[in-house]
C-alpha cells in the first residue's frame, strides 16, 4: 500500500523557518519523484517543489525559489522541505505525494500538515 505521511508544520513568525518531513512507503523510490504541494484557504492546490529519484533534479515554484530547499534521505525513505524566510503568503496546508513521469501526484492524498506564518 502506497502511503505518504507529512509532519513538521506549525506556527511561525514571518522570517522564521520550518522543516517539513514526508515519510513514504509502499513503492520503489527510483521510479518516481516526491513533490510538495500546498493549499491555502479558498485556493486550489499548487505544486511547491519536487525531487526526482531518476536523475536527482529538483523543481521549485517561482515564489519559493531561494527560500525553500527539498532534500531526501533514501535510507529513511523520507523527503524534507526546508522552508526559510517564511512569509504570511506561505500559510497553507502542505501535502506531499508521489509524482509520476507526467508530473502529477498519483497516490492517495494524506492529511497534510498546517503551516501558519504570522506577520
Amino acid at each position: 500500500e502506497v502511503q505518504l505521511v507529512e509532519s513538521g508544520g506549525g506556527l511561525v513568525q514571518a522570517g522564521g523557518s520550518l522543516r517539513l518531513s514526508c515519510a513514504a512507503s509502499g513503492f520503489t523510490f527510483d521510479d518516481y519523484g516526491i513533490g510538495w504541494f500546498r493549499q491555502a484557504p479558498g485556493k486550489e492546490r499548487e505544486g511547491v517543489s519536487c525531487i526526482s529519484f531518476t536523475d536527482g533534479s529538483t523543481y521549485y515554484t517561482t515564489s519559493v525559489k531561494g527560500r525553500f530547499a527539498i532534500s531526501s534521505d533514501d535510507a529513511k525513505n523520507t523527503v524534507y522541505l526546508q522552508m526559510n524566510s517564511l512569509k504570511p503568503e506561505d500559510t497553507a496546508v502542505y501535502f506531499c505525494n508521489r509524482v509520476n513521469s507526467a508530473g502529477y501526484g498519483d497516490a492517495p492524498w494524506g492529511q497534510g500538515t498546517q503551516v501558519t506564518v504570522s506577520s
